[in-house]
């Protein structure tokens, strides 16, 4: 018996739950192609004014990425648990990168690229990846482990 089968109806989680790695893996890369983007952009609005505004297909990525690892935490506590620590850990970096772009901007400072943010996004790629694609590298993991 599940423990949370009375709180919550997990009988639609078994459904989503095999795809819910590559949907995360997905979501990551994105996240990582909406923050190259974003930075693109912060750079031109820091070149025309005094600040940067949020890129919003990237603020939809890092709020994807949240719902999905919440989600996936019920599906595989310890995996999800991990990706979600890793995923908040880049929203906090997010966010203090973004603060230090709008200081960058509104002191004429060059943009500089989110460098703490990139390698927490970049944690969270090589997990989801690891995680999704596993199957790849069974084999040869059996072997190592047995």
């Amino acid at each position: 018996m599940d423990p949370l089968q009375f709180l919550v109806p997990l009988d639609w989680l078994a459904v989503v739950g095999p795809v819910l790695p590559f949907a995360i893996l997905v979501m990551a890369v994105a996240n990582l192609a909406t923050r190259h983007l974003a930075h693109g952009r912060h750079v031109e609005q820091a070149e025309d004014g005094d600040s940067v505004e949020p890129y919003t297909p990237h603020a939809f990525t890092n709020i994807g990425l949240i719902l999905l690892s919440f989600l996936f935490a019920l599906d595989a506590p310890t995996g999800g648990v991990i990706l979600s620590v890793l995923v908040v850990t880049m929203l906090v970096a997010d966010l203090f990168e973004f603060e230090a772009r709008n200081v960058e901007a509104r002191n004429d400072m060059t943009i500089e690229a989110p460098k703490s943010a990139l390698v927490a996004s970049a944690l969270v790629v090589f997990y989801a990846g690891y995680y999704a694609l596993f199957f790849l590298v069974s084999g040869v993991w059996g072997q190592i482990i047995a």
